[in-house]
């Protein structure tokens, strides 16, 4: 009788995934190299997967055995392709591409697909999980999703703008709004390009072409800021979360959405300095030769560079607000700039890095901001001391009672 070769394959597949401990894959966009590793993290298996045929591909990953750890780089496209593994019962873990392309470069690895997956595959085998970085929910990817289309959207109705101004520029077209994207400026647009303004004989054929074209872009974009701003003050406004961060000075709905979409799940941070961190606003110290002098630590001096840029810019812009908003955050950004003369961005960021400790403290206190500081605070550092000498602890607020000792 003789053996079908189908089944001998079948039976060896059955025998490598049977001995399979973890996975690595490195995601491309047609396709995904896999390498498999046993307990040992020698490689055991090697496959690819298609990605198109999605009905093929969940049938292919049915097979693998459950609840295997799969590991792919938290870089572009693996969203989507986490979930379907996912959904078929894998333990889908993502590791920091920083750190193990550095990883890789201490080993004198050359960089291919089938490399990159072998490196990715024993990483779960690790003492301590210092590659992995956390894998967003798909809930927390949809907001980004969102923010992230409204700020691309921002981000062309600034440089289409930009670009009227220019042609207003380059053909000696004047107008008396103070802003001419106002409603009265708005107005006038559209007479410019209808031909009812008479400084329209100033423009060219082309010249209003392409005005009418930017015009034209920039209602339909605002209209979609519209439209997107209606969703988040329906559909996103309805956490707890949002209405916690809106109470925050210098946080309004917008920013409340960027800070809950980038930073995902807080319970992830185990303190304020890690959220701080992760935000890029934890000022470092680089020195090295001669240290501080004596008796002073080492001053931050720079910005970390691994992180979100995007929630950076979200809490600097709530600083902004904050120091509108007067009142302690004013008086901080005060004293850190000298009455607003010098550094100006340094006390900003010193702002924002204030708001990463409030931001923490509502999200994990679970209620709206209370500004419940004392008066001293606000006041300048020589206030400040003269007050808390008179009755309070320094640095506490608290009455500076003589202490006594405990009765036993």
């Amino acid at each position: 009788m003789k053996l079908d070769p189908e089944d001998g394959k079948e039976t060896a597949m059955k025998k490598e995934y049977a001995s399979v401990a973890s996975a690595g894959v490195d995601v491309h966009y047609h396709f995904s190299r896999v390498a498999m590793v046993d307990g040992q993290g020698r490689v055991v298996r090697r496959e690819r997967l298609e990605h198109e045929d999605r009905d093929a591909l969940r049938r292919w990953l049915s097979r693998w055995p459950g609840r295997m750890t799969v590991v792919m780089e938290a870089s572009f496209g693996w969203g989507w392709l986490s979930d379907v593994m996912e959904e078929e019962g894998l333990h889908v873990r993502l590791s920091n591409c920083y750190k193990v392309e550095k990883m890789r470069q201490a080993r004198g690895e050359v960089k291919t697909n089938d490399k990159d997956a072998a490196l990715l595959a024993p990483l779960p085998m690790e003492a301590k999980p210092w590659w992995e970085v956390w894998r967003a929910p798909k809930e927390v990817r949809e907001r980004r999703e969102w923010m992230r289309h409204r700020m691309d959207l921002v981000g062309i109705q600034t440089q289409t703008k930009c670009r009227i101004h220019a042609i207003f520029h380059r053909h000696g077209i004047f107008h008396e709004f103070s802003d001419l994207f106002g409603g009265k400026g708005r107005r006038f647009l559209v007479s410019l390009c209808d031909g009812k303004e008479e400084q329209g004989r100033y423009l060219s054929g082309a010249a209003l072409e392409v005005l009418r074209s930017n015009v034209t872009v920039l209602l339909q974009v605002r209209q979609e800021l519209a439209r997107i701003g209606e969703h988040l003050r329906k559909e996103l406004d309805r956490t707890a979360e949002s209405r916690w961060l809106m109470s925050v000075p210098g946080i309004g709905r917008v920013l409340a959405h960027v800070m809950l979409a980038e930073a995902g799940d807080w319970r992830r941070f185990a303190s304020s300095r890690s959220l701080a961190n992760y935000s890029l606003l934890a000022p470092r110290a680089r020195d090295t030769g001669e240290g501080p002098p004596a008796g002073q630590a080492p001053v931050g001096r720079h910005l970390g560079e691994r992180g979100n840029r995007t929630l950076k810019w979200a809490f600097i812009e709530a600083a902004h607000g904050a120091v509108r908003h007067g009142g302690c955050w004013r008086a901080m950004f005060e004293r850190a700039t000298n009455g607003g003369r010098k550094d100006r961005g340094r006390g900003y960021i010193k702002v924002a890095r204030s708001l990463v400790d409030v931001v923490y403290a509502v999200w994990r206190d679970g209620r709206k901001y209370q500004e419940q500081r004392p008066v001293a605070a606000c006041a300048p550092r020589s206030e400040q001391n003269m007050t808390a000498s008179a009755g309070t602890r320094p640095g506490t607020g608290r009455p500076n009672h003589t202490m006594v000792a405990a009765r036993t």
